[in-house]
């Protein structure tokens, strides 16, 4: 069963902004919609876990912070930035 991905305000704000501003946009996108296509299914395996509920996970040239809430089975991406692993 899936999940559905919701990217919080502020982390829709911040993606919004990494892209407008980068030269390689396609990659931002690219890396934007793998990113919901991993957390749709089994997020709890994906990225590294943080802090109480949170985790974090590299998809070149982004990073994101989500939490996964099994109840409702949803992930919400809190917070995304660049990544500086290549």
């Amino acid at each position: 069963m899936s999940y559905t991905v919701l990217w919080r305000p502020l982390a829709e704000q911040q993606l919004a902004r990494l892209w407008a501003n980068a030269a390689d946009r396609k990659e931002v996108a690219s890396a934007a919609d793998t990113i919901d296509s991993w957390l749709r299914f089994d997020p709890e395996s994906k990225g590294e876990s943080r802090s109480g509920r949170t985790r974090i996970l590299f998809v070149p040239p982004l990073v994101v912070l989500f939490q996964v809430n099994e109840a409702d089975r949803t992930v919400y991406v809190t917070a995304v930035a660049r990544s500086k692993r290549n």
